[in-house]
């Protein structure tokens, strides 16, 4: 896993969208966006899993509080192919984030830490950024 964008100060508020695009490897096995206030505080760990950790096509999202990861969630709906570009959208309010796919499907994830501002990206894996930007 090296792709290595890390993006902080974003000051992203409850409603604004975050759309982030790129190019998914075509030997992708799996790829990471996190999102929150830092490293060690996390409301959505989003994973992708073409074939890891035991997952094949399965979004795997969790969250981490004070380096403590939470209970995740499994999403089975993967619209991501290898070698293509994939965009993902994702808002939050106070109570849940939420998650739109390539195939516009949207599905929520609680916001554990009520975060009022999203200040930290931080994306890894088989999965090359080409575009974020902020609706």
């Amino acid at each position: 896993m090296a792709c290595g964008l890390v993006a902080s100060n974003l000051n992203l508020k409850p409603g604004e969208c975050l759309r982030v695009r790129g190019e998914v490897a075509p030997d992708a096995k799996s790829f990471v966006l996190n999102l929150g206030k830092d490293t060690n505080n996390l409301c959505l760990h989003f994973n992708p899993r073409f074939d890891a950790h035991g997952d094949i096509n399965t979004i795997v999202c969790n969250s981490k509080d004070g380096g403590a990861w939470g209970a995740e969630q499994r999403e089975t709906t993967f619209p991501f192919l290898p070698g293509s570009v994939s965009e993902v959208c994702i808002s939050f309010d106070q109570t849940d984030l939420s998650i739109k796919l390539p195939d516009g499907y949207t599905f929520k994830f609680p916001n554990r830490l009520n975060l009022e501002a999203i200040n930290f990206l931080e994306a890894d894996g088989n999965f090359k950024i080409k575009c974020v930007a902020f609706d």
